[in-house]
């Protein structure tokens, strides 16, 4: 059997860990690092920098500068690193917690000096499969926290704008920072969305062509459980973009507020193009099994007509097979060829039935 082209995701070994009390740093995730890789982004509408560190101690310095810090790190495993820069910046316990919890649903939290902000990065690993990380965001007044398991993210377009200066990003907040980091893990999600679009159109093509395919139900079956997963990551998302719009915090400014009603409009429309691909993967399957129905119909149909013309002929011929001693149109020496005739004349009489019927 050909091997089945697999599109799933990646999921954590387990969600949460067990037997523990709120507020322990667990990290429950797929990726180890050995080091913690600290990237920071320092800038404001003249001035820009950008360095990347091993050393947390090095991103400490920014806190006191009138600029936009945006600091990235990766490597959630050394949990002793990011309970370091979680006591320089204050966060809470249960915050520490989900930064290194890669199970945890996609949620908002709003604290006096911060809001806190879980979400999942899609995008697709050289293999063709999709890849669901784990991203924590701290959203302070004039600084931004992530935490990723490992490098590799969809954020090297806002870093190129960032450095060049194009966009508003430069002369915006922190809070823009914020929407501009979600904007872009949405945007990607419409990359992951339209590629199963695709594949639904090709799986769809594959399933009229008249050769069978062995593997497509799996193939499919394999689609469907990416979509469910996807959809986990996504809808919970589509709460937390809502609360966002809802919530009164000094940290986001009023001219923010419309950029994020726009991020609210992409994820209403990420979640229906989900809900109906969904259903349309459905619907393959469907397709698939009523394709091979009517097949299999077509295989009986002809075996019907060829047995429905066979019945006359098998039963002249077993009248004139049995060992009867008087059948008087035995000695006639024509009666070999005009049941011939007869038989032929049935066959084809038959034909001409099934054919006006419509059945042939």
């Amino acid at each position: 059997m050909a091997k089945v082209k697999r599109y799933s995701l990646k999921r954590p070994k387990s969600t949460r860990a067990l037997n523990q009390a709120p507020g322990t740093m667990t990290y429950v995730g797929h990726k180890e690092t050995k080091e913690t890789l600290l990237e920071v982004i320092d800038y404001n509408r003249e001035n820009y920098q950008r360095f990347t560190s091993k050393s947390l101690e090095d991103a400490f310095k920014f806190e006191e500068e009138k600029n936009i810090t945006w600091i990235n790190i990766d490597g959630l495993n050394n949990t002793s690193e990011i309970e370091k820069l979680g006591k320089y910046y204050d966060l809470h316990p249960l915050i520490l917690e989900d930064i290194v919890n890669t199970g945890q649903r996609p949620k908002i939290d709003e604290y006096p000096e911060y809001i806190f902000i879980v979400a999942k990065m899609l995008y697709y690993n050289a293999d063709g499969t999709i890849n669901n990380e784990h991203l924590s965001m701290v959203v302070g007044k004039d600084y931004v926290l992530t935490f990723q398991e490992a490098g590799g993210d969809v954020f090297d377009g806002l870093r190129e704008r960032i450095k060049s200066g194009k966009g508003r990003v430069r002369n915006s907040g922190a809070d823009y920072l914020m929407f501009a980091l979600l904007d872009a893990i949405i945007d990607n999600y419409f990359a992951v969305v339209d590629d199963i679009s695709d594949k639904i159109e090709i799986f769809e093509d594959r399933i009229f062509q008249a050769r069978s395919d062995e593997n497509l139900v799996l193939e499919i079956q394999d689609l469907k459980r990416t979509i469910l997963r996807i959809r986990r990551a996504v809808f919970p998302l589509r709460e937390v973009v809502t609360r966002l719009l809802k919530v009164n915090h000094e940290i986001i400014e009023e001219k923010t507020e419309s950029y994020i009603r726009d991020l609210h409009d992409h994820m209403i429309q990420i979640s229906e193009n989900i809900d109906l691909y969904r259903e349309m993967i459905r619907s393959l399957l469907d397709m698939y099994m009523s394709t091979i129905s009517n097949k299999m119909n077509e295989v009986m149909k002809v075996l019907t007509i060829m047995a429905s013309i066979f019945i006359p002929l098998t039963f002249i011929a077993g009248i004139y097979g049995m060992n009867f001693e008087y059948m008087p149109e035995l000695q006639w020496k024509y009666s070999y060829f005009v049941l011939w005739g007869i038989m032929l004349l049935l066959f084809a009489g038959m034909l001409i039935y099934f054919k006006r019927k419509k059945w042939l």
